[in-house]
């Protein structure tokens, strides 16, 4: 229910939607992947979402959902779409502005911010309810987050990300009297136990402890993202479309417990029934 402007529960407070920033200043974690598929999962379970690309140069999200369209228009098939949008700072308003508009029209808004510093990406992060941070599951995608001794692979100190993060939250607390839920996402994770990734492991649940995130699993290493991406399809959407093997079963599987693992308030489920998705 709306009142002007403002979305009103059933029990009479008001609804604010959920942000969700997706942010890493590294490239190549896959970060772009996770955050349309975090999108297109939570429109399908029901939720009203809206998605705004801040990487005006690769503009992967926005490319990807632009597929997706294309794909819901030459086949003719019903897919859950979140409502999309570019930040361009050359030509669109302000990222607040932008961001209060688009918080409008969704109980939950995603945003990719670019694999960069950039000043607008570090506005966006101020809105964050869940600030989702993917990393490899690699010593060199930890090095952005914290520094690791040679001899013992024990946790030295925090790295510049996570005083950058910190920075935020503490604004954002002071600012809003919100509270920040950090969560590294270790993307790539093999599917057989390693030394390397045992360390890696026990290093993240150490500096977890001292910074302050939560550590959950998100996508594994396969092909199936990659080829999905000229379709602007993903693992739910296989299904419908009569394709699912064993293999995008798992796969799915992951992405069902890593949406599970964000962890995001029920009450912001909108009203609408959620799209069918076969198991």
């Amino acid at each position: 229910m709306r009142v002007g402007n403002t979305k009103i529960k059933r029990n009479g407070r008001v609804a604010s939607p959920h942000f969700i920033i997706f942010a890493n200043e590294k490239g190549g974690t896959g970060k772009s992947t996770t955050a349309v598929h975090s999108a297109v999962a939570l429109e399908a379970a029901g939720r009203r979402v809206a998605a705004l690309d801040m990487d005006t140069r690769q503009r992967t999200l926005g490319r990807y959902l632009d597929n997706r369209a294309a794909t819901v228009k030459r086949l003719g098939i019903d897919l859950p779409m979140p409502i999309y949008e570019t930040f361009d700072p050359d030509k669109s308003e302000p990222i607040e502005v932008q961001l209060d508009r688009l918080a409008e029209q969704a109980d939950v808004v995603v945003v990719d911010t670019p694999g960069r510093d950039d000043p607008d990406a570090r506005k966006a992060m101020l809105r964050a309810d869940t600030l989702v941070t993917p990393i490899n599951d690699s010593f060199v995608d930890l090095d952005l987050i914290g520094q690791v001794d040679a001899e013992t692979y024990r946790v030295r100190r925090p790295s510049f990300y996570a005083e950058l993060v910190w920075n935020s939250r503490t604004q954002r607390a002071k600012t809003h009297g919100a509270t920040v839920d950090w969560v590294v996402l270790r993307n790539r994770m093999q599917h057989i136990e390693a030394r390397n990734m045992r360390r890696v492991g026990e290093a993240l649940n150490e500096l977890s402890r001292r910074v302050g995130f939560r550590v959950i699993p998100g996508l594994g290493e396969r092909v199936i993202y990659r080829e999905l991406f000229p379709k602007g399809l993903t693992l739910l959407d296989l299904a419908q479309l009569g394709e699912v093997g064993i293999a995008h079963i798992a796969a799915r599987q992951e992405l069902r417990e890593m949406i599970a693992g964000f962890g995001l308030p029920q009450e912001q489920a909108s009203a609408r029934p959620a799209a069918a998705v076969a198991g």
